[in-house]
């Protein structure tokens, strides 16, 4: 498995994709690590989903979800990907958007175990995962380097598949596109979010702030970010 694949195809609306790769129609979805929610949302509104298990660790994140009334399909709960709480072969689809690399690296082996266990045979698992590269990464890595993790969170994938925990279905890499009006954006969703502790300097913050600041256009601030999709099966027998 390469980090970068030799083609990027450029799509800027990752329900696309999600329609494209899984079969949604009547299915049962384990979304793992469903943060605010939008992806839940998108796939619950805009699909034939039968129903959505949405699992968020972050509890002040998870207590926003649990406010959430006008998406009945929708159940929100509390657990990590590596002890899913759940019966054996009960989904057809899980998913993981960004958010493989946020789980604990002892424990990424067992999460991939764990989602096959709760898939049914021949069900699918859906991973999207950033790939270290890119602008808008560039200034992320200021404050927080997630250079290891997502590494290992590929690692931990190629593994699965060489151990004949899942099949490798497909690999598809594209670009998702993040439009933000002004700085404050930026702060609210990735220096403020509730699951990370981010500590910035004065002189730190002033140069994510310069960084970004450097991007800004006639649309906004623009970036193309490269994403990588592990489409996993769990197999028949």
């Amino acid at each position: 498995m390469q980090l970068l694949g030799p083609e990027v195809q450029d799509n800027h609306d990752e329900i696309d994709v999600l329609n494209r790769m899984l079969p949604f129609d009547g299915a049962r979805v384990l979304e793992l690590g469903c943060g605010g929610a939008d992806k839940t949302r998108q796939i619950a509104e805009h699909t034939g989903v039968k129903e959505i298990v949405a699992a968020e660790v972050d509890q002040i994140q998870h207590q926003k979800n649990l406010a959430v009334t006008d998406l009945p399909q929708v159940r929100f709960v509390s657990f990590g990907a590596e002890d899913i709480a759940a019966a054996d072969n009960s989904f057809d689809i899980v998913l993981m958007f960004k958010s493989l690399h946020h789980v604990p690296l002892a424990v990424m082996d067992q999460a991939l175990r764990e989602i096959r266990r709760v898939l049914k045979p021949g069900g699918l698992a859906y991973i999207s995962e950033p790939v270290f590269a890119g602008a808008f990464n560039e200034i992320i890595r200021l404050f927080h380097d997630e250079s290891v993790v997502r590494k290992a969170a590929f690692e931990a994938i190629e593994r699965a598949v060489q151990g004949g925990v899942v099949e490798l279905a497909e690999e598809y890499f594209f670009k998702n596109t993040v439009r933000l009006q002004h700085f404050g954006q930026f702060e609210k969703g990735i220096l403020d979010a509730t699951f990370m502790d981010h500590q910035l300097s004065d002189e730190v913050l002033a140069e994510v702030k310069r960084r970004f600041e450097s991007h800004a256009g006639a649309n906004g601030y623009v970036f193309e970010v490269p994403n990588r999709v592990d489409l996993l099966r769990k197999p028949e027998a």
